[in-house]
């Protein structure tokens, strides 16, 4: 098992119903109470990283880009964005992330814009140890201390903030 989560719609399903239902019964403008809420990230004090830790627990918000190794989404069934635009992208979500002035967090915004399926819990990934994620990814997360985020990381999936 990858870990990877993907879904497909049956044969036949169509689509733009499908589209169309899960925009008007799925889609708020700010996650529910039984969301994890994931606060601002620290600002990188030097602690603890997760560096000999077995399991981390991290979240993250992903944008991903038409050379992302599946260019689709909950949003878009077809991802035509530029890597460059999914990273000026994602720059705008962490310049808001760490603005004291914004009340936006990483699990906000990964519930409004993130191209994962853990949008649904504010792109809260749960506990995962080494080996579970793309190299990239799990190298940037376990190399974060409790609270800290990583500025763009860039994987096959497209381009990641990610917080521990």
């Amino acid at each position: 098992m990858s870990g990877v989560s993907r879904w497909e719609p049956p044969v036949g399903t169509d689509v733009d119903k499908l589209k169309s239902y899960l925009a008007t019964h799925h889609k708020t403008s700010k996650p529910s109470s039984d969301v994890p809420q994931i606060p601002k990230p620290k600002e990188q004090a030097g602690g603890a990283s997760g560096v000999g830790e077995s399991k981390i627990r991290a979240a993250h918000l992903l944008v991903k880009h038409r050379d992302s190794r599946r260019p689709s989404s909950r949003r878009q069934a077809q991802i035509t964005r530029t890597k460059e635009d999914a990273l000026e992208e994602l720059r705008g979500h962490e310049r808001r992330i760490r603005d004291e002035n914004d009340p936006a967090t990483l699990g906000s915004l990964a519930f409004e814009f993130s191209d994962c399926s853990s949008y649904s819990k504010s792109g809260d990934l749960g506990f995962f140890s080494r080996g579970m994620m793309q190299k990239e990814f799990e190298d940037a997360a376990f190399a974060l201390a409790v609270g800290e985020m990583t500025g763009p990381v860039e994987t096959a999936s497209g381009v990641h903030l990610i917080q521990r």
